[in-house]
């Protein structure tokens, strides 16, 4: 890669960066009332990421050979356990990716 081509491609990489995160000032401006479909998307989409999440998260667990997907159950249970104590997104799937990869590697 030559200088020149280095130089071009920080160019368009913070030229599409810019763009993309000023696009929604521009779209929607701050006077002008929100359009009713952005409403909906910003509702519904958090849960529908959620369980499309947790369904990639559950696809190779296997519930009919060992380890009969145990270590997915008890992370999922360990997910929604700490986060209906303490109400915080980060430690719960912290907390619940930890306890998954010490079951994987330390006991299954």
């Amino acid at each position: 890669m030559t200088e020149l081509h280095g130089l071009l491609l920080i160019g368009v990489v913070a030229a599409v960066t810019i763009l993309i995160r000023s696009a929604p000032f521009l779209l929607f401006p701050a006077d002008k009332p929100t359009p009713g479909w952005v409403l909906y998307l910003g509702q519904m989409l958090p849960s529908a990421v959620i369980g499309m999440l947790i369904v990639y998260c559950l696809r190779g667990a296997t519930p009919l050979s060992f380890p009969y997907g145990i270590p997915e159950g008890a992370a999922l249970l360990t997910v929604v356990l700490l986060h209906l104590w303490k109400r915080n997104t980060l430690l719960s799937i912290a907390g619940g990716t930890v306890f998954y990869m010490l079951l994987v590697q330390l006991v299954f």
